[in-house]
Parts: C-alpha cells; structure tokens; sequence
C-alpha cells in the first residue's frame, strides 16, 4: 500500500466515525425526548386504569 491510498482510507474511516456520532447523537435524543413524554404520561395511567378496575391496584398490604 502507499503512502496516498493509505491516507485516503484513514480519511474516509474518521467521517465515517464522525457520521456514525452523529446519527447516534440524534438518535439519543428523540429516544430521550420520548422517554420523557412517557414519563409525563404515566400518573395518567394509573388513574385511568383504577377508573377501569377500581377494585384491582388501589390498596397494597404488605407483611414481614
């Protein structure tokens, strides 16, 4: 290999890595963004389903 063909390909290794980070990065957030819109659902949820069960989920007894 020389020394041009050798150059050529490290170049095209790091934008491919920095592509890669980057695609991540983006995918991180919306995956962060959804995670904190389920968050915000969820005491929603629990009121919704003892409207559904009232008699399921509402107390807990716990005995050691």
């Amino acid at each position: 290999m020389d020394i041009a063909s050798l150059s050529t390909a490290l170049s095209s290794i790091q934008t491919q890595n920095a592509v890669s980070t980057a695609v991540f990065s983006m995918t991180l957030n919306d995956f962060q963004a959804q995670g904190e819109a389920l968050a915000k659902m969820m005491p929603d949820t629990n009121a919704m389903e003892l409207s559904v069960n009232p008699h399921i989920g509402g107390n807990f007894n716990a005995y050691a």
